[in-house]
Protein backbone atom coordinates (compact mmCIF):
# COMPACT_ATOMS: atom_id res chain seq x y z
CA UNK A 1 0.00 0.00 0.00
CA UNK A 2 1.40 3.77 -0.73
CA UNK A 3 1.64 5.38 2.04
CA UNK A 4 -0.30 9.07 1.92
CA UNK A 5 1.63 11.97 1.70
CA UNK A 6 2.32 13.88 4.44
CA UNK A 7 -0.21 17.00 5.35
CA UNK A 8 -0.74 20.09 7.71
CA UNK A 9 -3.43 21.51 9.50
CA UNK A 10 -3.21 24.57 11.54
CA UNK A 11 -4.90 25.08 14.80
CA UNK A 12 -6.55 28.10 16.53
CA UNK A 13 -6.99 28.51 20.60
CA UNK A 14 -9.06 31.17 21.29
CA UNK A 15 -8.61 32.76 24.76
CA UNK A 16 -9.61 35.53 26.68
CA UNK A 17 -5.67 36.81 26.75
CA UNK A 18 -3.96 35.51 23.60
CA UNK A 19 -4.86 33.88 20.69
CA UNK A 20 -2.59 31.11 19.55
CA UNK A 21 -1.41 28.97 16.79
CA UNK A 22 -0.10 25.95 15.65
CA UNK A 23 0.96 24.03 12.38
CA UNK A 24 1.09 20.28 12.62
CA UNK A 25 2.18 17.72 10.50
CA UNK A 26 0.74 14.28 10.02
CA UNK A 27 2.58 11.55 8.15
CA UNK A 28 1.83 8.59 8.39
CA UNK A 29 0.32 7.58 11.39
CA UNK A 30 2.89 10.42 13.63
CA UNK A 31 2.22 13.63 14.53
CA UNK A 32 4.76 16.69 14.58
CA UNK A 33 4.60 20.20 15.47
CA UNK A 34 5.95 22.51 13.13
CA UNK A 35 5.47 26.15 14.31
CA UNK A 36 3.79 27.89 17.22
CA UNK A 37 3.12 31.52 18.23
CA UNK A 38 0.59 33.99 19.73
CA UNK A 39 -1.10 37.40 19.80
CA UNK A 40 -2.64 39.47 22.36
CA UNK A 41 -6.51 38.84 21.91
CA UNK A 42 -7.98 41.97 19.97
CA UNK A 43 -9.53 44.55 22.43
CA UNK A 44 -12.77 45.99 21.52
CA UNK A 45 -14.62 48.73 24.14
CA UNK A 46 -18.07 48.30 21.86
CA UNK A 47 -19.40 45.12 23.92
CA UNK A 48 -21.90 44.04 20.73
CA UNK A 49 -18.50 44.54 18.56
CA UNK A 50 -16.27 41.95 20.27
CA UNK A 51 -17.06 38.48 18.76
CA UNK A 52 -16.51 39.93 15.23
CA UNK A 53 -13.46 41.94 16.14
CA UNK A 54 -12.16 38.32 17.45
CA UNK A 55 -12.93 36.26 14.92
CA UNK A 56 -12.16 38.89 12.13
CA UNK A 57 -8.37 38.96 14.01
CA UNK A 58 -8.48 34.64 14.13
CA UNK A 59 -9.11 34.88 10.29
CA UNK A 60 -6.34 37.10 9.81
CA UNK A 61 -3.74 34.84 12.27
CA UNK A 62 -5.31 32.22 10.25
CA UNK A 63 -4.19 33.61 6.49
CA UNK A 64 -0.64 34.49 7.82
CA UNK A 65 -0.17 31.15 9.31
CA UNK A 66 -0.71 29.44 6.12
CA UNK A 67 1.27 31.69 3.89
CA UNK A 68 4.37 31.30 5.98
CA UNK A 69 3.47 27.46 6.68
CA UNK A 70 0.70 25.97 4.16
CA UNK A 71 -0.68 24.68 2.72
CA UNK A 72 -3.05 23.17 5.16
CA UNK A 73 -5.52 20.88 4.47
CA UNK A 74 -7.74 21.80 7.56
CA UNK A 75 -8.06 24.09 10.95
CA UNK A 76 -9.41 23.53 13.92
CA UNK A 77 -10.41 26.23 16.35
CA UNK A 78 -10.89 25.63 20.12
CA UNK A 79 -12.80 28.26 21.66
CA UNK A 80 -13.76 27.94 25.62
CA UNK A 81 -16.65 27.06 26.20
CA UNK A 82 -19.93 25.89 24.55
CA UNK A 83 -20.69 25.62 20.08
CA UNK A 84 -22.65 24.18 17.75
CA UNK A 85 -20.60 21.34 16.04
CA UNK A 86 -22.44 21.01 12.76
CA UNK A 87 -23.09 25.13 12.22
CA UNK A 88 -19.52 26.15 13.73
CA UNK A 89 -21.47 28.42 16.09
CA UNK A 90 -20.36 29.18 19.23
CA UNK A 91 -23.24 29.19 21.80
CA UNK A 92 -21.36 30.35 25.39
CA UNK A 93 -18.00 31.39 26.05
CA UNK A 94 -16.48 32.03 29.33
CA UNK A 95 -14.85 34.48 30.55
CA UNK A 96 -14.95 36.11 27.07
CA UNK A 97 -17.32 39.08 26.74
CA UNK A 98 -20.06 39.95 24.27
CA UNK A 99 -22.93 38.18 22.70
CA UNK A 100 -21.31 34.75 21.66
CA UNK A 101 -24.69 33.24 21.23
CA UNK A 102 -24.94 31.87 17.53
CA UNK A 103 -21.99 33.48 16.46
CA UNK A 104 -20.07 32.33 13.33
CA UNK A 105 -16.58 31.46 13.96
CA UNK A 106 -15.82 28.45 11.50
CA UNK A 107 -17.18 29.50 8.84
CA UNK A 108 -14.99 33.19 8.55
CA UNK A 109 -11.77 31.21 9.40
CA UNK A 110 -12.93 28.45 6.39
CA UNK A 111 -13.82 31.44 4.45
CA UNK A 112 -10.44 33.21 4.71
CA UNK A 113 -7.66 30.24 4.18
CA UNK A 114 -10.13 28.21 2.16
CA UNK A 115 -10.02 24.81 3.83
CA UNK A 116 -12.89 23.28 6.04
CA UNK A 117 -12.47 24.59 9.94
CA UNK A 118 -14.15 22.99 12.49
CA UNK A 119 -14.68 23.80 16.23
CA UNK A 120 -13.48 22.21 18.96
CA UNK A 121 -13.68 22.78 23.44
CA UNK A 122 -10.18 23.84 24.78
CA UNK A 123 -10.29 21.22 27.05
CA UNK A 124 -10.97 18.63 24.67
CA UNK A 125 -7.84 20.05 22.57
CA UNK A 126 -5.68 19.86 25.28
CA UNK A 127 -6.80 16.25 25.48
CA UNK A 128 -5.93 14.88 22.41
CA UNK A 129 -2.91 17.01 22.06
CA UNK A 130 -1.50 15.45 25.11
CA UNK A 131 -2.79 12.03 24.14
CA UNK A 132 -1.09 12.18 20.67
CA UNK A 133 2.47 14.24 21.32
CA UNK A 134 2.52 14.81 25.06
CA UNK A 135 1.74 12.83 28.46
CA UNK A 136 -0.91 10.58 26.91
CA UNK A 137 1.42 9.11 24.32
CA UNK A 138 0.64 5.62 24.07
CA UNK A 139 -2.40 5.36 26.46
CA UNK A 140 -5.07 3.44 25.19
CA UNK A 141 -8.03 5.39 28.05
CA UNK A 142 -7.03 8.81 29.81
CA UNK A 143 -8.64 11.29 31.33
CA UNK A 144 -7.10 14.95 31.41
CA UNK A 145 -8.05 17.86 33.68
CA UNK A 146 -6.64 21.19 32.53
CA UNK A 147 -6.27 23.39 35.85
CA UNK A 148 -7.30 27.00 35.27
CA UNK A 149 -9.67 29.70 35.94
CA UNK A 150 -11.72 26.66 35.73
CA UNK A 151 -11.11 23.26 35.70
CA UNK A 152 -11.54 21.53 32.13
CA UNK A 153 -11.94 18.00 31.27
CA UNK A 154 -11.39 15.37 28.74
CA UNK A 155 -11.21 11.16 28.43
CA UNK A 156 -10.59 8.77 25.67
CA UNK A 157 -11.42 5.50 25.23
CA UNK A 158 -9.95 3.15 22.70
CA UNK A 159 -7.23 6.07 21.60
CA UNK A 160 -9.74 8.43 20.99
CA UNK A 161 -11.25 11.36 22.46
CA UNK A 162 -14.82 11.12 23.32
CA UNK A 163 -16.59 14.51 22.55
CA UNK A 164 -20.04 13.19 22.95
CA UNK A 165 -22.81 14.13 20.56
CA UNK A 166 -22.32 17.85 21.20
CA UNK A 167 -18.96 18.65 21.76
CA UNK A 168 -19.86 18.28 26.04
CA UNK A 169 -18.55 14.55 26.78
CA UNK A 170 -15.98 15.72 29.68
CA UNK A 171 -16.66 17.97 31.72
CA UNK A 172 -14.95 16.59 34.71
CA UNK A 173 -15.36 19.95 36.35
CA UNK A 174 -19.03 19.91 36.46
CA UNK A 175 -19.09 16.62 38.00
CA UNK A 176 -20.95 17.15 41.83
CA UNK A 177 -18.34 15.84 44.99
CA UNK A 178 -20.58 17.89 47.58
CA UNK A 179 -24.96 18.02 46.87
CA UNK A 180 -24.47 20.63 49.52
CA UNK A 181 -21.72 22.86 48.52
CA UNK A 182 -20.85 26.00 46.97
CA UNK A 183 -22.60 27.27 44.02
CA UNK A 184 -20.28 26.69 40.66
CA UNK A 185 -20.29 29.12 37.55
CA UNK A 186 -22.45 26.56 35.74
CA UNK A 187 -25.24 27.03 38.30
CA UNK A 188 -25.44 23.76 40.30
CA UNK A 189 -24.06 23.18 43.71
CA UNK A 190 -21.15 21.46 45.12
CA UNK A 191 -18.81 21.33 41.44
CA UNK A 192 -15.59 19.84 41.65
CA UNK A 193 -14.98 23.21 40.11
CA UNK A 194 -16.38 25.36 42.71
CA UNK A 195 -13.59 23.34 45.19
CA UNK A 196 -10.27 24.01 43.28
CA UNK A 197 -10.84 26.06 40.47
CA UNK A 198 -7.92 29.30 40.28
CA UNK A 199 -9.39 31.17 42.98
CA UNK A 200 -10.44 28.96 45.37
CA UNK A 201 -6.82 27.70 45.64
CA UNK A 202 -5.69 31.40 46.30
CA UNK A 203 -8.00 31.64 48.97
CA UNK A 204 -7.11 28.18 50.58
CA UNK A 205 -3.32 29.14 50.12
CA UNK A 206 -3.55 32.83 51.33
CA UNK A 207 -2.48 34.24 48.04
CA UNK A 208 -3.19 36.52 45.48
CA UNK A 209 -3.32 34.22 42.37
CA UNK A 210 -3.02 30.38 42.19
CA UNK A 211 0.44 30.76 40.93
CA UNK A 212 1.49 32.22 43.52
CA UNK A 213 0.36 29.73 45.58
CA UNK A 214 2.37 27.32 44.48
CA UNK A 215 5.47 29.19 44.52
CA UNK A 216 4.66 30.11 48.40
CA UNK A 217 4.30 26.14 48.29
CA UNK A 218 7.64 25.59 46.82
CA UNK A 219 9.17 27.90 49.40
CA UNK A 220 8.02 26.40 52.15
CA UNK A 221 4.82 28.22 53.15
CA UNK A 222 2.95 25.99 55.49
CA UNK A 223 -0.44 27.91 54.69
CA UNK A 224 0.36 26.91 50.90
CA UNK A 225 1.31 23.45 51.62
CA UNK A 226 -1.72 22.98 53.79
CA UNK A 227 -4.13 24.56 51.38
CA UNK A 228 -2.70 22.50 48.05
CA UNK A 229 -3.08 19.45 50.40
CA UNK A 230 -6.65 20.33 50.50
CA UNK A 231 -7.12 21.08 47.06
CA UNK A 232 -5.37 17.41 46.14
CA UNK A 233 -8.51 16.18 48.40
CA UNK A 234 -10.82 17.46 46.53
CA UNK A 235 -9.37 16.52 42.96
CA UNK A 236 -8.71 13.23 43.81
CA UNK A 237 -12.29 13.40 44.63
CA UNK A 238 -13.26 13.96 41.60
CA UNK A 239 -10.59 11.79 39.83
CA UNK A 240 -10.90 8.58 41.76
CA UNK A 241 -14.84 8.83 40.41
CA UNK A 242 -13.31 8.66 36.68
CA UNK A 243 -11.44 5.98 37.52
CA UNK A 244 -14.09 4.39 39.15
CA UNK A 245 -15.81 5.03 35.53
CA UNK A 246 -13.54 4.66 32.66
CA UNK A 247 -10.39 3.02 34.64
CA UNK A 248 -8.28 4.32 32.16
CA UNK A 249 -4.42 4.16 31.92
CA UNK A 250 -3.21 7.69 32.56
CA UNK A 251 -3.91 10.55 34.34
CA UNK A 252 -2.65 13.77 32.95
CA UNK A 253 -3.15 17.00 34.73
CA UNK A 254 -2.39 20.00 33.12
CA UNK A 255 -2.57 24.09 33.83
CA UNK A 256 0.34 26.15 35.67
CA UNK A 257 -1.15 24.62 39.30
CA UNK A 258 0.12 21.14 38.11
CA UNK A 259 3.74 22.94 38.30
CA UNK A 260 3.10 22.58 42.07
CA UNK A 261 4.44 18.72 41.35
CA UNK A 262 4.45 16.20 44.56
CA UNK A 263 3.16 18.99 46.53
CA UNK A 264 -0.16 18.63 44.54
CA UNK A 265 -0.24 14.94 43.33
CA UNK A 266 0.74 13.37 46.51
CA UNK A 267 -2.73 14.26 47.90
CA UNK A 268 -4.43 13.44 44.52
CA UNK A 269 -2.51 10.02 45.01
CA UNK A 270 -4.01 9.27 48.88
CA UNK A 271 -7.13 10.14 48.03
CA UNK A 272 -7.87 8.06 44.77
CA UNK A 273 -6.22 5.39 47.08
CA UNK A 274 -8.63 6.47 49.58
CA UNK A 275 -11.48 5.81 47.30
CA UNK A 276 -11.18 3.61 44.31
CA UNK A 277 -12.11 0.18 45.28
CA UNK A 278 -13.13 -1.36 41.96
CA UNK A 279 -10.09 -1.87 40.03
CA UNK A 280 -6.10 -1.21 41.19
CA UNK A 281 -5.44 2.47 41.06
CA UNK A 282 -1.55 1.25 41.19
CA UNK A 283 -2.24 0.95 37.30
CA UNK A 284 -3.38 4.49 36.80
CA UNK A 285 -0.39 6.28 36.31
CA UNK A 286 -1.25 10.11 37.24
CA UNK A 287 1.02 12.39 35.27
CA UNK A 288 1.92 16.01 34.35
CA UNK A 289 0.88 17.18 31.25
CA UNK A 290 4.31 18.17 29.14
CA UNK A 291 2.93 20.40 26.20
CA UNK A 292 2.13 23.52 27.99
CA UNK A 293 0.81 26.71 26.99
CA UNK A 294 0.46 25.14 23.18
CA UNK A 295 -1.40 22.48 23.96
CA UNK A 296 -4.64 23.71 22.91
CA UNK A 297 -3.32 24.70 19.46
CA UNK A 298 -1.47 21.77 18.63
CA UNK A 299 -5.41 19.47 19.82
CA UNK A 300 -7.37 22.00 17.79
CA UNK A 301 -5.27 21.08 14.71
CA UNK A 302 -4.99 17.42 15.32
CA UNK A 303 -9.34 17.97 15.92
CA UNK A 304 -9.60 19.34 12.75
CA UNK A 305 -7.66 16.64 10.96
CA UNK A 306 -9.20 13.96 12.00
CA UNK A 307 -12.88 16.05 11.60
CA UNK A 308 -11.40 16.49 7.86
CA UNK A 309 -10.25 13.00 7.32
CA UNK A 310 -13.59 11.10 8.70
Amino acid sequence: MIPKPASRHLGLDLGGTNLKWAVVERSADSWTSLATDQEPTRVVADHEAVPAAIVAQLAEIAVTAVAAWGPVVSVGIGVPGLYHPATGRTRFLVNIPGPWAGHPVAGPVADAVGVPAFLVNDARAFGLAELRLGAGRGAMSMVGLALGTGIGGVFAIDGRVHQGHDGTAGEIGHQTIDPDGPWCGCGNRGCLEAFARADQIAIACGTATAEEAVRAAEGGDQRARAGLAEIGRYLGIGIANMITIISPDRVVLGGGVAAAGELLFAPIRAEIARRVRTTSSNDVALVQAELGIWAGAIGAALHGAERAAS
